[in-house]
């Protein structure tokens, strides 16, 4: 994150030509002097719209200029006063949607099987949603709007470019099937035709990041398709740096973005986050995010290791809100003062998460990742999201998640990894192959699904320590084993029988018969084995003995822990090491998120906490100073063996506290 700004602004600027006088009250010292006021560093301004329409004066395309701009140098005043202003002007394109296209050039648009055109939305019309093909004509249409942007802006002016808009969708254009055949996959099937979407789409990356690299080389360049996975990393060369698209309100939801940013800050790239200033989604017009709100996820993404973009929408007539500004400003004041510390520091992590999504066609978080997030969050673990190419020896722990395919490569570096004395943790379907086969690595026989569809634990002084010593209920069918090789942690208990034909109890699953069955946690030296989807049982229903009975686990397989508190689960902890200037600084965030509507959770309020006490593994170092970066005040903390000891009196939703150390001689 070294070179990248952290406090941005993402100004949207989609004009209906239906709506006269545009940027008439624009004035471009104005303009700059809020956002300078405001604490923004970088702004990503317009140059074309999802209506198709330009923002500068154009030299191949004139007609295209928006038809009631009023300054037709809009894009290029913008850029000019925020440079005044020592604030950088990335520049906003769309790629796939565009109004003008589909109306003009339909057959320009992706299309199904029967030849409708394919919407990615599922908005009725009107709309601009329809998906350009980057198959057909287009593609030279939009290099050639690229090359026109770089030689009316100037190449010395242009920061960079947010290409917004690229997805992989199944076309089946005559430009496509073509394709296709040509190059040897199968159009009849969905997943042959959805590998050439990802192909092709790397490839529009790559040239349009060739052409940049000739004429701006300096530019940063961005591909927004709204999610950052393993599958970024084929095209991952043609990116400067990655943004994270992930408006709470918006469809995303709050689990969205802990779940990506763990994985992308592990690309090697530069990583910012992005949300809106919108009470809902983009083009939210008139409304302000509730500060709490705001707040907790900007500091969320700061937290874990990204910058911050907040989104927004220019009003039609050139001014921007004065109350957003206030909001926005009122945040990224509180992030000015932490920048200095976190500049240049890594997020701590002692157990990586597996991801299930490098095995998937689709991209898209699982629910089994979520619930392992939210698990591992609440616990106060500090943990990464890799795949199976990443490093393994970075972790004490690697967890994997109910679902990750058997792969002999995989099972190999896992082997090895824990005869070097790596930790693991598995659950559910995880590394097995085919019924009545062992899994060696876990020291048990895998006999497919069990023949309960909600069966029962019984806690000890193993797992489960917490909990009554009585059957608690897994609320999804798990995996019917033996162990083999692995000691027996836990043992299932089955139920009187299934609800099903003439057999059923009550309003849900029959009681337990307090007959035995099958084993539920396993262990084999280092690796401890869950039989059920305790991750994916925690993003349905969060029993929050599933919960205790994961923290149990990790606790027999590993003894020092970064970050101890005794505060609710709702308190977020994160810790990042500054190696240069030779600090810490833990992030303590505490809000609560609330679903007061129908649509959408939200935060409203602040729940202040007091008296909180964190204890921070620090190993051999030795702390001299603490300070709350919010007051400046030093925090009092004690010191014994690897752990230092920091009360904070009150939490008013979010802290940073930075611990300085002694230098070495």
């Amino acid at each position: 994150m070294s070179n990248q700004k952290y406090r941005q602004v993402h100004l949207d600027f989609h004009t209906s030509e239906f709506i006269p006088d545009v940027a008439r009250q624009f004035d471009k010292h104005e303009f700059a002097k809020t956002l300078k006021e405001s604490y923004v560093d970088s702004i990503t301004c317009f140059a074309r719209c999802h209506h198709g329409w330009l923002y500068y004066p154009s030299e191949s395309r004139p007609d295209l200029i928006h038809p009631q701009l009023q300054n037709k140098n809009l894009l290029l005043e913008q850029i000019e006063a925020c440079h005044e202003q020592g604030i950088k002007v990335p520049i906003y394109t769309t790629v796939q949607w565009d109004g003008y296209i589909a109306r003009k050039h339909p057959e320009w648009l992706s299309v199904d099987c029967e030849g409708n055109y394919l919407t990615t939305q599922e908005v009725p019309e009107p709309h601009f949603y329809y998906t350009i093909c980057l198959n057909s004509d287009y593609r030279q249409y939009f290099k050639e709007h690229l090359v026109d942007m770089i030689q009316v802006i100037g190449e010395g002016k242009i920061d960079g470019f947010f290409f917004d808009i690229l997805f992989e969708v199944d076309c089946h254009c005559n430009h496509c099937i073509k394709q296709m055949k040509a190059r040897g996959y199968d159009v009849k099937q969905k997943g042959e035709r959805m590998k050439y979407a990802t192909v092709m789409l790397n490839e529009f990356k790559k040239e349009i990041t060739t052409i940049l690299h000739q004429q701006v080389p300096d530019a940063g360049v961005f591909y927004n398709g709204s999610h950052i996975g393993p599958k970024i990393k084929a095209s991952l060369d043609d990116y400067t740096h990655l943004e994270i698209e992930s408006l709470p309100s918006g469809g995303w939801g709050y689990d969205h973005f802990p779940s990506t940013v763990r994985y992308a800050r592990k690309l090697g790239k530069d990583i910012i986050g992005m949300t809106g200033k919108f009470h809902t989604y983009w083009g939210d017009f008139h409304s302000l995010k509730n500060r709490a709100a705001l707040e907790f996820e900007c500091f969320h993404m700061f937290a874990s290791g990204a910058g911050i973009s907040i989104g927004d929408q220019l009003h039609p007539n050139g001014q921007l809100s004065t109350g957003s500004y206030k909001l926005i400003g009122s945040v990224f004041e509180k992030v000015a003062k932490m920048e200095p510390y976190c500049k240049e520091a890594v997020n701590l992590s002692e157990i990586a998460v597996l991801t299930p999504e490098e095995q998937m066609v689709e991209e898209g978080i699982v629910p089994s990742l979520i619930g392992t997030v939210r698990m591992l969050q609440e616990l106060t673990y500090q943990f990464d999201i890799i795949d199976s190419k990443m490093d393994f020896n970075d972790y004490r722990l690697i967890i994997l998640p109910d679902h990750i395919k058997y792969q002999k490569e995989l099972e190999e570096k896992l082997k090895l990894y824990q005869k070097n004395g790596g930790k693991i943790i598995a659950s559910y379907r995880s590394l097995a192959k085919e019924k009545k086969e062992e899994i060696s690595l876990l020291g048990v026989k895998w006999y497919g699904d069990s023949p309960y569809d909600r069966e029962f634990v019984l806690p000890n002084e193993q797992i489960g320590k917490q909990l009554y010593k009585e059957e608690y209920v897994m609320y999804s069918k798990g995996s019917f084993i033996k162990a083999t090789q692995a000691d027996v942690l836990m043992e299932t208990v089955k139920p009187y029988f299934n609800r099903e034909g003439k057999t059923f109890c009550s309003h849900q699953h029959a009681p337990s018969s307090k007959e035995m069955g099958h084993p539920a946690v396993t262990k084999l030296g280092n690796v401890i084995y869950f039989s059920h989807p305790i991750f994916h049982l925690y993003r349905q229903k969060a029993p929050m003995w599933c919960k205790h009975m994961l923290q149990d686990a990790i606790e027999t397989l590993l003894d020092e822990k970064l970050i101890r508190h005794k505060g609710p689960s709702s308190l977020i902890v994160t810790m990042q090491r500054n190696h240069h200037q030779n600090i810490d600084a833990i992030h303590l965030l505490h809000f609560i998120t609330e679903k007061k509507s129908v649509d959408l959770y939200t935060i409203e309020d602040r729940i202040p906490l007091y008296n909180v006490m964190i204890n921070v593994w620090v190993d051999d170092k030795k702390a001299c100073n603490v300070t709350s970066i919010s007051t400046g005040d030093e925090i009092p903390f004690t010191q014994e063996g690897s752990y230092i000891q920091i009360k904070l009196d009150k939490l008013d939703g979010h802290e940073m506290c930075v611990i300085e150390y002694r230098n070495e001689v």
